[in-house]
């Protein structure tokens, strides 16, 4: 899958300084397929409205994205529903968590539908993560920064061609934010897919990553 933004800003941002954004308004920008890619800026300068104009959830924007040679502008909700299921993967930011549930049994609502991984690598990842322990517990006690791991793993049960990850790890310390990028890194090595990462500022976890200013 590829990924091509053509004159791309959201409307919200036309009346905002962006002479060194390289993506707002650039004549061309492909995402290649396979490859990781970090989108640093400020808060309000629009990482989440990139990565949700992609995910096709904003549609107030002007010019053009297109996914493999598709204007994504023409995608109907059926065509939308196999690629959120098969081919593109979203972290948000704000998590989208239901509090009620526990941790497992919001990976589990994922994983019940692309039945991607066995019960036994949810637990191998949590491990990893080292929330193994909070999995039973009701996800709204957890803190954030062990929400955003949650979040995480459910994100790695689906396939997925472009994995989009929006400031996943704003709320983890240097060891935990590691952790997390390793495993992220690894799934998308293992499925050949694209990593598209927005973040505040560079972190020491993410590394290999092509840079991108908005």
């Amino acid at each position: 899958m590829t990924i091509r933004l053509e004159y791309l800003i959201p409307l919200p941002l036309l009346d905002q300084q962006r002479g060194e954004s390289e993506v707002w308004e650039t004549s061309r920008l492909n995402f290649e397929p396979g490859l990781s890619y970090l989108v640093e800026a400020a808060s309000g300068r629009g990482k989440t409205s990139l990565l949700s104009i992609i995910y096709g959830l904003r549609k107030d924007y002007r010019g053009k994205v297109f996914i493999d040679e598709s204007d994504i502008s023409t995608l109907g909700e059926k065509e939308w529903s196999v690629l959120r299921k098969t081919r593109l993967s979203f972290i948000f930011q704000g998590l989208e968590l239901f509090d009620e549930l526990t941790a497992m049994e919001n990976i589990r609502l994922k994983n019940s539908i692309t039945r991607h991984k066995s019960e036994k690598e949810i637990q191998e990842m949590a491990g990893r993560l080292d929330i193994d322990d909070f999995l039973q517990r009701k996800t709204g006690i957890l803190s954030f920064g062990q929400q955003q791991r949650v979040a995480i793993i459910r994100a790695m049960c689906q396939p997925f061609d472009y994995l989009l990850a929006d400031e996943c790890f704003s709320h983890m310390d240097h060891k935990n934010g590691k952790l997390a990028y390793d495993l992220i890194s690894e799934e998308c090595k293992a499925q050949d897919a694209g990593l598209i990462l927005s973040s505040l500022n560079s972190s020491e976890e993410i590394t290999s990553s092509k840079k991108l200013i908005l």
